[in-house]
């Protein structure tokens, strides 16, 4: 009996592969279901992908980030990493919320500005649960296939996939850009054995504009679709583990936790939408908290504060240590003054080290002339 159901099995999912094209109609139906905002099918090719990544490594510019040169080709050859792998199904989910406004965060400089994306809940096992969720009815409607699951798991060409699978292209600031959506959005892939029809890209809508490049505190991209990593604010407040550049510093303003500048100007952002996802709205007032309250919790905190937040993972020291850099680019004042003197001699190297930066810059900016605090003759 069990293997007459076998074959009965075998025999339904032959026929649907037969028409893969009621494959994709039924995973994108499926995919709306499930709460992603958009979704498409690409092909395993990505030799031009794979020069630009290697051009881009041969020059540094991943900084820190070593899991990026790893792997071998894992990276951009996608049936070496999950083998048999003949088509990716890509999928983006929204996660803009109803926050304080960022440019007003961003001009007071008393306050912490957190990238949007982090504002919520860990983003990766909500959208890993959808994907398995996604491949369990798609084996149940055609039968058992390979796949496996990302979502910034692995060696992964995420934005080069997503481009070839029609979700948007890949920008000037080096993020996908939807033409319908702008760029405010999380990725996903579900590798599979399944031999799908790839959907259409879309074309550069860029053109002539730059202002994502002017933009930038840092100048971190310096070329059209070039990204230097190590200038990036969202690579030295999450992924450098030591310490920050001292002549990046001042540039930084009160970012401490990645950096959106690049998309806040974007035109195409225009047409984004709010997620309807509730684990993406803020989350313990960090859409615009002020810096002297995030630098005073302790580690416990910390980690109380933020548990479930993708926040967590630099941990409690790399947090003091953008949050000290931060409050060195404010104004002087006696209390930001008096919160960084009792941290002067924290256990941590890197946090001293920040911390002594930080209270030098209130110094020289309390015997500026003119400064409030400013002593005559000194």
């Amino acid at each position: 009996m069990l293997d007459l159901q076998r074959c009965i099995m075998q025999a339904a999912m032959k026929n649907t592969l037969s028409r893969p094209e009621q494959i994709t109609r039924r995973v994108r139906a499926w995919c709306r279901e499930l709460g992603f905002d958009g979704v498409g099918f690409a092909h395993t090719r990505l030799e031009k992908y794979e020069a630009r990544l290697m051009e881009w490594l041969d020059g540094g510019m991943h900084g820190e980030m070593h899991y990026m040169a790893a792997h071998g080709d894992k990276r951009s050859r996608p049936a070496q990493l999950v083998e048999g792998t003949v088509s990716v199904i890509s999928v983006r989910m929204n996660y803009l919320a109803d926050a304080a406004d960022p440019w007003r965060v961003l001009e007071q400089p008393c306050l912490g500005y957190v990238s949007r994306y982090a504002l919520g809940r860990d983003y990766h096992k909500l959208m890993r649960k959808r994907l398995q969720a996604l491949a369990t009815r798609m084996e149940r409607a055609f039968g058992p296939f390979g796949y496996r699951a990302f979502v910034d798991s692995a060696p992964v060409l995420e934005k080069p996939l997503a481009e070839q699978a029609g979700l948007g292209w890949i920008g000037k600031h080096t993020n996908l850009i939807n033409r319908a959506s702008g760029s405010w959005f999380f990725l996903g892939e579900l590798y599979t054995t399944l031999p799908l029809p790839p959907s259409a890209p879309q074309s550069d809508h860029c053109g002539r504009c730059r202002r994502c490049i002017d933009i930038c505190p840092t100048q971190a991209i310096v070329a059209p679709y070039r990204l230097d990593a190590r200038r990036c604010i969202s690579y030295l407040t999450i992924e450098l583990k030591g310490s920050i550049p001292v002549e990046l510093r001042p540039l930084m303003g009160n970012r401490i936790y990645g950096c959106d500048d690049c998309q806040l100007v974007c035109p195409w952002n225009r047409f984004a939408r709010l997620s309807g996802e509730s684990d993406f709205r803020p989350r313990r007032g960090l859409d615009g908290a002020a810096l002297l309250e995030l630098f005073g919790w302790d580690e416990r905190q910390f980690r109380r504060k933020l548990a479930g937040s993708p926040i967590r993972r630099i941990g409690h020291e790399r947090w003091q240590r953008n949050i000290a850099v931060a409050l060195g680019n404010n104004d002087y004042s006696p209390d930001i003054a008096a919160a960084l003197d009792k941290k002067r001699d924290d256990p941590s190297p890197l946090v001293r080290e920040h911390v002594r930066w930080a209270l030098q810059e209130m110094e020289r900016k309390r015997r500026a002339p003119g400064a409030p605090g400013a002593k005559r003759g000194d």
